[in-house]
């Protein structure tokens, strides 16, 4: 399954979108599309940006560090499964598109391809590119039934060279209906016994008696990773401003807002009407970011105008990898890059510490 050039007539991440729909199976587009995509949407679609002219570009720069880390942009590429399922090379060609855009790719725990693999073809597309310093890693991790297994994928995540540990913690409990192709499965995961997705009826009981329920991360569960990697620890999947505090006491480094695209939860709330509040109870400068339905640079402004220091984007790295291959992802990278430097020059902002909520407006239609 060879990439075909990119057509001409793609200008948006709408645009890949719209291709990818025509060249993925059905029942994988199903899948890929499955949530609350419109909700998140329509959050971003209520707020308007106010733009600043008159002000002195000359200097302008999107670079942002993050634990550490240089960003080329506040943009990274958010955890996604199984790349395999819309192109062979999978996730080698998407870390291939993001290490030509100078951009940070977030390997989940269910990549189809071993992240040893993964970070090994981002160092080397990085080194043919002439990059200085490749953008290392960052590994998504979802914890195991097992703990042994869990902290088996933080090792080879540290000795792979990633260098941040993001722990999703809102997806244990959730349907798992879609059945994966031949020759797609969770390559990270070989060896280890598969996981039981079915409900239960203990004590009567249906979710709450399901291996699901037993076996799902708590608070504790973070306290231990805590203790067992020196590795920076990024909290994913929180929305209520008191489980970020808490997630902080835990030892969390920083926080992802994310409602997992509405994958897990029916009419749960866009996360993007929640970065506000959290933001003020964690303060101004602990590191939070964004990740749910940001689909243009002017998306990722809104998101940063509201609390966010970076934002990641998942889908759309499937819509591209689909149409363009590893050309898709850097492609619609440099789309997202230009349109948020557009966004960014438009509301007066030369640096990303200077975007602020001023620049948002709720626009009440």
């Amino acid at each position: 399954m060879s990439a075909a050039p990119i057509p001409a007539d793609i200008h948006t991440l709408a645009d890949y979108e719209r291709h990818a729909a025509a060249r993925i199976a059905p029942a994988t587009w199903a899948h890929i599309a499955q949530g609350n995509t419109p909700a998140n949407r329509a959050a971003f679609a209520s707020r308007g940006l106010l733009p600043r002219p008159l002000a002195d570009l000359r200097q302008g720069s999107t670079a942002t560090t993050l634990f550490g880390q240089r960003h080329a942009a506040p943009i990274l590429l958010a955890p996604v499964a199984y790349h395999r399922l819309v192109h062979e090379a999978g996730e080698i060609a998407s870390a291939q598109g993001a290490a030509a855009l100078d951009t940070t790719m977030v390997v989940s725990t269910l990549s189809s391809v071993p992240l040893e693999d993964i970070a090994r073809a981002t160092r080397d597309a990085a080194r043919e590119l002439g990059h200085a310093a490749p953008p290392p890693g960052w590994f998504q991790l979802y914890t195991q039934p097992d703990p042994a297994q869990s902290l088996a994928l933080v090792r080879r995540a540290e000795e792979a060279g990633f260098a941040v540990l993001v722990v999703t913690v809102d997806a244990a409990v959730k349907r798992a209906d879609f059945a994966l192709p031949p020759g797609v499965g969770a390559a990270n995961l070989a060896g280890f016994a598969p996981q039981q997705h079915r409900t239960g009826t203990l004590n009567g009981q249906v979710v709450f008696g399901s291996p699901l329920a037993q076996t799902a991360p708590t608070w504790e569960t973070l306290a231990w990773l805590r203790r067992e990697t020196a590795l920076p620890m990024v909290v994913k999947g929180l929305l209520h401003p008191a489980d970020v505090i808490r997630a902080r006491e835990c030892g969390a480094d920083g926080v992802i807002v994310s409602n997992h695209a509405g994958r897990v939860l029916d009419g749960v709330v866009p996360a993007l009407a929640m970065l506000p509040a959290i933001r003020a109870a964690l303060g101004p400068d602990f590191p939070l970011l964004f990740d749910s339905g940001v689909r243009s640079g002017a998306d990722a402004l809104k998101a940063m105008a509201l609390g966010a220091q970076a934002v990641l984007v998942g889908a759309p790295q499937l819509h591209a990898l689909a149409v363009g291959g590893m050309a898709g992802v850097a492609h619609m990278l440099h789309i997202l890059r230009t349109e948020f430097e557009l966004a960014m020059a438009q509301c007066g902002c030369t640096q990303t510490s200077a975007i602020g909520p001023d620049l948002v407006v709720p626009t009440g239609f």
